[in-house]
């Protein structure tokens, strides 16, 4: 009798990242088996470890799957999948990464590559029909990554955060600032806006420094709505995280956002990601435009003055 397994299907569109999460999974001790043709699916489950080895040792596997494979079928995927777990109580997830269409296009074209279901047509012919191909997995999906946004170093942290075999009993929880005029993070599960907070920027001493100084912190700190905003913001997430752990969900990003990303988002997800870490959680905290140079043009209004 099959033993019941850990297995994830990772599937998406050509050039979203498949390839850099499978390798993200075999660096964390995963077993990978990439467009494995699906009627060998039930001999690869079937097959005993070797000789000398325990049940508990045994890797969880991670199928990597998307139109090139063999007999495609993203509906019979889904039946397939479904049956499995029934059958056999196999403990399966999926993950399925999406992209822009523009975001694609671009990166076929710096690769020089061609895709995979338009080799004489061009690449957005072939990501038109590879979405439709593949919606039913993504419609289906426990889990969708887009990583139109996403660097390479960006989606494997993204995976590890996300299937690490250690630590699994609580959501993965990310702490990040971002500026509003540099781009909205595209898988912010809950995002809280800090521009109505004084703004250290049109403070020639404060604009060179970030909101991990603490003469910006002590200036974003006098605001008179800074203290109650914040405190309820903080009073909501202890409140919202055990909730989301019992529905099962296994990692959540919570964004705060000011204008330009490098002040006051700065120091209020600094204060936060330090409470929750008091209150028992263990927050990773991202700071996304802290580096990026000040603009007086991003910052559209001065104090008491008109639009810039």
């Amino acid at each position: 009798m099959t033993q019941p397994k850990t297995i994830l299907l990772l599937s998406g569109l050509s050039g979203a990242g498949k390839t850099t999460a499978l390798k993200t999974l075999e660096d964390m001790g995963w077993e990978v088996v990439d467009n494995l043709p699906l009627l060998l699916l039930d001999r690869l489950l079937d097959t005993p470890l070797p000789a000398g080895h325990e049940a508990q040792d045994e890797r969880p596997l991670a199928l990597g799957i998307d139109a090139r494979t063999r007999g495609f079928d993203a509906e019979a995927i889904v039946k397939r999948i479904k049956s499995l777990r029934q059958r056999h109580g196999h403990d399966i997830e999926t993950l399925f990464l999406d992209c822009s269409g523009v975001e694609l296009e671009r990166r076929f074209a710096e690769t020089r590559r061609r895709h995979p279901l338009a080799l004489d047509r061009p690449a957005a012919d072939g990501i038109a029909r590879e979405r439709e191909l593949t919606e039913p997995l993504r419609r289906w999906a426990s889990q969708v990554i887009d990583t139109t946004g996403l660097t390479t170093n960006a989606l494997q942290q993204e995976i590890r955060n996300r299937f690490s075999r250690e630590g699994l009993s609580e959501p993965v929880l990310t702490i990040l600032s971002f500026g509003y005029s540099r781009g909205v993070p595209r898988n912010a599960d809950l995002m809280f806006d800090m521009r109505f907070l004084r703004n250290p920027h049109w403070d020639d001493r404060l604009r060179p420094l970030t909101g991990l100084d603490a003469a910006v912190a002590d200036y974003i700190r006098e605001d008179p709505a800074y203290e109650a905003t914040v405190g309820k913001i903080e009073d909501l997430l202890v409140t919202l995280l055990p909730r989301y752990a019992e529905g099962g969900k296994t990692y959540i990003t919570v964004a705060f956002g000011c204008t330009g990303g490098k002040h006051r988002s700065v120091h209020v997800a600094t204060r936060v990601a330090k409470y929750l870490q008091a209150a028992g959680f263990s927050p990773t905290v991202l700071h996304r435009n802290i580096e990026s140079a000040p603009q007086d043009s991003l910052e559209k209004r001065r104090p008491g003055g008109p639009k810039a």
